[in-house]
């Protein structure tokens, strides 16, 4: 069951890199929608022109892979969105929009996820932290179908099962780990200023939700997971590509100079 989980009693290392990367998201997740809870078009517009500064910057001292990894789950995450907020309604933002902050948001949410996991302190206290966040996003979920809340939250429950299987059955948990925390964060922060609402029933299921679902960190766990399993795809894709183009470019050098 915790096949995918590191080893327990070894010295992992901690990089100063990867708490900054958390630490530095965390910041910018808080102040960004914070600012945006108040904000006009044009305030969003420049806090997504922000958002891809900072996901640049921060992709800078990442290697190829991670970079293919981001990318994908920018794509991916942009898509999702527009397809389960303005076209769904499963939850809406204020102007019925995807702010332009949202597809690199989702770049450095993904890369904050990935430093935590591979951080020392993930590393070494993984099966604690796991305990940790089996506890309190099932006591959230449990206290959703209470009824005890203002709001039902069935999908909650719902998504905090699937999100176990990530976790237990998934090949990367410390990703998956990394995650509930970070949307967490976002989605509590989002929530509570009105930068964002969950629809009351989902459109999908037609059950009660809530404001945000307690296992919302599936949903991410979900891009986490096309991003960890494309990638390896694209750079593959990406080398025979590369390979075929330098060969014919090589069989048209070598014509060329035979024909001279």
């Amino acid at each position: 069951m915790l096949r995918h989980f590191p080893k327990a009693g070894v010295a992992y290392s901690h990089r100063k890199r990867d708490y900054f990367i958390a630490g530095f998201t965390f910041f910018c997740v808080a102040v960004c929608l914070l600012s945006d809870a108040t904000a006009g078009i044009e305030k969003q517009n420049a806090l997504g022109v922000c958002g891809w500064v900072f996901l640049i910057g921060l992709l800078l001292g990442e290697n190829k892979e991670i970079r293919v990894q981001v990318a994908i789950a920018v794509a991916f995450a942009t898509i999702g969105e527009h397809f389960a907020s303005p076209f769904m309604g499963g939850y809406t933002y204020r102007y019925h929009n995807v702010p332009a902050y949202v597809p690199p948001g989702h770049g450095m949410v993904y890369l904050t996820a990935v430093a935590l996991a591979r951080s020392g302190l993930f590393q070494t206290y993984a099966r604690e932290i796991a305990a940790f966040v089996v506890l309190v996003c099932g006591a959230w979920s449990f206290w959703g179908i209470s009824g005890l809340s203002e709001q039902g939250d069935w999908v909650g429950a719902l998504l905090f099962v699937v999100f176990l299987i990530y976790l237990f059955k998934g090949r990367s948990p410390m990703v998956y780990l990394a995650a509930f925390f970070i949307t967490t964060w976002l989605e509590l922060i989002g929530t509570a200023v009105g930068t964002w609402k969950w629809a009351s029933i989902d459109p999908v299921l037609h059950l009660p939700q809530g404001n945000p679902p307690s296992g919302v960190a599936a949903w991410y766990c979900l891009v986490d997971a096309v991003a960890l399993g494309g990638a390896p795809r694209v750079l593959a894709f990406a080398k025979t590509l590369g390979g075929r183009l330098r060969a014919r470019a090589d069989k048209r050098a070598w014509q060329g100079a035979s024909s001279e």
